[in-house]
């Protein structure tokens, strides 16, 4: 593991805060685990635990996302009123 990874939330309140790390970090990690699932070169626990960190980091993705999709339709409300 990297130094880059997000820490990760150990209980499901927790999913729902902004996360800490950047949607790009975030991504990259997603994107490893992914890697690592479809090479299918580790246990089943490990799989499991890999695929668990990486609904959490799809959800803190999505956090992200949503963030700036509100931010964008506050700007672009602001423009249209102006």
């Amino acid at each position: 593991m990297t130094s880059e990874q997000p820490s990760l939330p150990q209980d499901a309140a927790q999913d729902t805060e902004a996360p800490t790390e950047s949607f790009e970090a975030l991504y990259r990690r997603l994107e490893e685990i992914a890697q690592r699932l479809e090479s299918g070169e580790m246990s089943l626990e490990e799989s499991v635990r890999l695929y668990e960190e990486g609904m959490t980091l799809a959800e803190q993705c999505q956090v992200l996302l949503t963030d700036v999709e509100q931010r964008i339709d506050v700007l672009r409300q602001r423009a249209s009123d102006a």
